[in-house]
């Protein structure tokens, strides 16, 4: 529910200031969440990498997350619909598929082949507006955006399975790493703003509900259920709960071809969940 909720939280923040000062002081909500939860379980001497490749994952992954993910993503978020920017970001399952086709050698099968196609149907219609034959994107730059975050958060959920800290302890350091990267990038650019009252708003909402103790909730959700799959599945509720808000609150109304594209997006991911969980059945 509290992912639901992000699209319309940066929609109607992105009125109010821009996409960097907005991202800077979400990041620095989250530094502090995560901060008080990696202290509060007794990790902070983990924090600090011991080695040159601790050092090497550290720096790599909070590049890519969360300062490279949510620059590319906010600024979609500026340039597109919230319905449009949203569910095309939901295509970060197909990518991932996709990469671990030449980074861990594993091959889709027909089920996985079936779903990255469904997967590019649903981005096609979600990116021209039910009208897939003209190929007329509604903004071309926002699109490449958004696709664009969903590679990098690939790239990243990839990068992660082979990091062997904590999750609490990634999530930390790599917010620590934007934070620190954010801060000479506007430095270096002068593009600092102080915020006014509703962008700050923005930003303490964003860092606590997307980048804070959501991403917390869901390693508990994870770690307390028998059957991570299910629950891993229930993330897929939150784009169409996600419409609701944007409608509702942003003010949007929702085309039929963004619903219909988000159906063939979500199918295809699982689609390939399933063909993947049957041949591991297989296997054992």
């Amino acid at each position: 529910m509290f992912w639901s909720t992000i699209g319309t939280a940066m929609k109607m923040s992105l009125r109010y200031i821009d996409f960097l000062n907005l991202l800077f002081w979400s990041v620095v909500v989250a530094v502090v969440l995560h901060g008080v939860a990696v202290w509060s379980r007794g990790l902070m001497r983990e924090v600090v990498p011991s080695t040159a490749k601790a050092w090497g994952f550290t720096l790599v992954t909070g590049f890519l997350n969360p300062f490279l993910y949510y620059i590319v993503l906010l600024k979609a978020y500026d340039l597109l619909p919230a319905q449009e920017a949203g569910t095309l970001n939901y295509f970060w399952p197909v990518m991932l598929v996709l990469l671990s086709v030449p980074v861990l050698g594993q091959r889709p099968g027909i089920t996985g082949i079936a779903g990255i196609l469904l997967g590019f149907g649903g981005l096609i219609v979600i990116s021209t507006h039910g009208d897939p034959l003209s190929m007329k994107f509604s903004n071309g730059y926002g699109v490449l955006l958004a696709v664009g975050s969903a590679l990098i958060w690939a790239v990243y959920w990839l990068s992660g399975m082979k990091d062997p800290r904590r999750d609490e302890v990634k999530l930390f350091t790599g917010f620590v790493t934007a934070l620190v990267l954010l801060t000479v990038t506007m430095l270096i650019t002068g593009t600092f703003r102080p915020p006014t009252l509703y962008g700050l708003s923005g930003g303490i909402y964003l860092g606590i509900f997307e980048m804070g103790i959501t991403f917390l909730l869901w390693m508990k959700a994870l770690r307390l259920a028998p059957d991570t799959s299910r629950v891993s599945n229930l993330v897929f509720l939150s784009p169409f709960i996600s419409l609701i808000f944007i409608h509702f609150i942003v003010g949007e109304p929702i085309l039929t071809s963004t619903f219909a594209g988000l159906t063939l997006v979500v199918s295809g991911i699982l689609i390939q969940q399933h063909g993947h969980r049957k041949k591991v059945d297989t296997r054992a």
